[in-house]
């Protein structure tokens, strides 16, 4: 059994600034509640229409498919829905290669960047002030889990980049050929808006412009997905580094 006043605390997880003030945000489905749990996420309660969630030895609160459904955030629920502390991001390793996010306004791209992050070993994840939560239920959703095990920071982006030292890559249309620049083993590579890029108060401080080049015969696409870009990225510098 849920209570009104749950029910309505847990739907007003939906917006930043209740997630804001209780400290707490969404996950649903079993896979994402127990890969929270073994990240060692603080669980503030739990409900499923089963009693048990193999692997969870977390208390259950158990509900109706319908009770679940008057708390969840999807379209079509999963059997569990966890509320969660939000954690304290850890300090951040400049030494190791790390993703910049400059106002990403999407959920789903988020969400999918989080999951690539984690692909391919990207262990810190900066976001400017201005790009979406990541504990939107949404991103949380996109995340599939992933969000468990990376390091996401929101600074911002122009004094992060003012008082480091550390090199920055920019990726914009017109650059470095990415296939043509070395693999990158340390530094920030900045990601920009999905319609207007990288803001250009932060060009002062990029030190190389990467590009994906045009392959099409007519070479007339307009852009790429920000979460499309990213893996082509993250893909091409993670094949320079097992071929050296």
């Amino acid at each position: 059994m849920v209570s009104d006043k749950q029910i309505k605390i847990i739907k007003s997880l939906k917006l930043k600034k209740n997630r804001i003030k209780h400290n707490l945000f969404v996950a649903e489905g079993d896979k994402t509640i127990l890969e929270l749990i073994l990240a060692d996420f603080k669980i503030n309660s739990l409900y499923s229409t089963n009693t048990n969630i193999e692997g969870v030895k977390n208390s259950v609160v158990q509900l109706s498919k319908s009770e679940l459904n008057k708390i969840s955030n999807l379209t079509n629920p999963k059997n569990s829905l966890g509320v969660f502390e939000i954690p304290k991001s850890k300090n951040i390793d400049y030494n190791n290669l790390i993703i910049g996010l400059d106002n990403i306004s999407d959920p789903g791209n988020l969400g999918t960047i989080i999951r690539l992050c984690d692909w391919f070993g990207v262990e810190d994840l900066i976001c400017s002030l201005e790009t979406v939560d990541c504990y939107n239920p949404k991103v949380v959703q996109a995340s599939m889990g992933s969000i468990s095990r990376i390091n996401i920071t929101y600074l911002d982006l122009q004094k992060t980049l003012e008082n480091n030292s550390i090199k920055t890559y920019g990726t914009y249309m017109q650059g470095d050929s990415l296939y043509e620049v070395d693999e990158i083993q340390k530094g920030l590579v900045l990601f920009g808006n999905e319609a207007n890029g990288i803001n250009p108060n932060l060009s002062k401080f990029i030190d190389k412009r990467l590009s994906i080049p045009r392959f099409g015969k007519l070479k007339k696409t307009e852009s790429l997905n920000v979460a499309n870009a990213l893996s082509i990225i993250l893909s091409e510098n993670a094949r320079k580094s097992i071929e050296k």
